[in-house]
């Protein structure tokens, strides 16, 4: 028992001190105390990423019967997603503060669904997948709804709850089959039971199933129906979280069900997970274009790179698996610079979403118009930034896996979407004379940004380690 605490220490200590802050601050000073709990909440995260990086190492190490797996992968995931859960909730801080909508319980909320998180990516039991996917959809249906006195931000969080309940549904219907015909819910029992490359024919609807189920939380066509929606409703803080570290959590789950339970029959799933690449690339792709909401064009061009990241998943190889993780730590980091530019467009002290507000930033910000360019050009995958190195990485992930017809309809995709970040450069440089936007001076906010555009220049050198850290993760998946 004393082996298994010490595999989960850094839930149990995120846990603790999630209970020990939210008590604390109901029987004292409550909301009062909400900038402080958002920076020492930001902290910890960042000190359990550090602490996780530290003592990785190559073992494989199960706690729980098997049910809680700690590896180079989950390590590797939880590093992202805590380092990402910091970076958001710090830059959102001062935003939610100047329109009176930081309450007590936000970090709190944003520290359970990181636990969740990070038991989602260690899971190896179906029971320990739906306690960690719950743990993470129940705290984040509850902040996207945070701002109570706006319709869109309720509703929001109403259609999320009840379209994430759906998913749930879907999640424990596949579960239950899985169980049925596995005899166990454990994944070492699973892929046991689907030995030979010849899974019985009800474990493949479970299957499908619990595809479906992942779907939903990486926003993939045509599970993605609540992203755009959910996406403009929430605060932007908390919509800037949505688009990191719950994503990450998400793709690593589903590499985790595909491999960990399914490795042994790749052939019966990839191409599912192939098709569900395809679409969203080219929804995400196309949908964008009509767009005028800045928050919303983020939405789809979230599905987009969802659909990326599935292309390295589908692959069924070590080199996707490194491909996605890859793929995914470069994303997040756009995201974090991209939203940091977001949280300042402002108009007389209140926030603008409307892209054709953008019209000649440059000349009154050319700093910052030059990072929001770099951002935009990576993510659009133009070259030599760092975001084209993920899409090639996927791309050649996809070809080395025998799906060469994948990878060129990602490059189909990469062009069409390349049109609507282009559109924002545009606006920037050359649109017309308009009301422009107001300057916000927030530190924080421009570090993230100019961090983030830095990242997507000097990253092209060695990628940070990033790269071999992902291909020993992958190993440790992928047998």
């Amino acid at each position: 028992m004393q082996a298994d605490l010490s595999v989960i220490l850094p839930e149990i200590i995120l846990s603790i001190y999630a209970m020990i802050a939210l008590i604390g601050a109901v029987y004292t000073s409550k909301d009062k105390a909400a900038g402080l709990l958002v920076w020492v909440t930001a902290v910890i995260f960042g000190i359990l990423g550090l602490w996780i990086m530290a003592n990785g190492s190559s073992d494989r190490v199960t706690a729980f019967g098997g049910m809680f797996i700690d590896d180079g992968f989950a390590r590797f995931a939880k590093v992202v997603i805590l380092f990402s859960a910091a970076a958001v909730l710090v830059m959102g801080q001062e935003y939610m503060a100047r329109r009176g909508i930081l309450k007590f319980e936000y970090p709190i909320l944003v520290a359970l669904a990181a636990v969740g998180m990070m038991m989602m990516v260690s899971a190896g039991d179906l029971m320990a997948v739906y306690m960690g996917v719950e743990l993470q959809s129940l705290a984040l249906y509850v902040v996207a709804s945070m701002r109570r006195d706006s319709v869109k931000s309720t509703e929001a969080g109403l259609k999320y709850f009840v379209l994430g309940a759906l998913s749930s549904g879907l999640l424990l219907y596949g579960a239950s089959l899985i169980y049925g015909f596995a005899g166990t819910t454990l994944f070492s029992g699973i892929i046991a039971a689907a030995e030979g490359g010849h899974a019985p024919i009800g474990l493949l609807f479970g299957l499908v199933f619990m595809i479906s189920g992942l779907a939903f939380k990486v926003s993939a066509v045509p599970f993605h129906m609540w992203t755009p929606d959910v996406y403009e409703g929430a605060p932007t803080p908390v919509t800037a979280f949505f688009a990191t570290a719950p994503k990450v959590a998400a793709m690593a789950l589903f590499a985790r069900v595909m491999h960990d339970a399914f490795g042994g029959v790749t052939g019966d799933w990839q191409q599912v997970v192939a098709l569900l690449a395809v679409l969203s690339m080219f929804l995400g792709a196309v949908a964008a274009i009509g767009q005028s909401n800045i928050k919303r064009l983020m939405a789809y061009s979230s599905i987009s790179h969802m659909g990326f990241a599935l292309m390295g998943l589908a692959s069924g190889t070590a080199l996707g698996v490194q491909a996605m993780l890859i793929y995914m730590a470069i994303y997040v980091t756009m995201n974090i610079g991209v939203f940091a530019f977001i949280l300042t467009m402002e108009r007389d002290g209140a926030p603008v979403v409307d892209i054709a507000a953008l019209n000649l930033y440059s000349k009154v910000q050319p700093g910052r118009a030059f990072a929001v360019l770099i951002l935009m050009f990576s993510l659009a995958g133009v070259p030599p930034l760092l975001g084209f190195f993920g899409k090639l990485y996927v791309l050649r992930a996809a070809y080395d896996g025998g799906l060469a017809w994948l990878a060129v309809a990602g490059v189909i995709a990469s062009v069409i979407g390349a049109f609507y970040y282009l559109r924002i450069v545009y606006y920037m440089y050359f649109g017309s004379e308009g009301a422009g936007l107001e300057t916000g001076r927030s530190p924080v906010l421009w570090t993230l940004l100019m961090a983030s555009a830095a990242i997507m220049v000097i990253g092209i050198i060695n990628l940070f380690g990033v790269e071999a850290a992902a291909q020993a993760a992958a190993m440790t998946l992928v047998k």
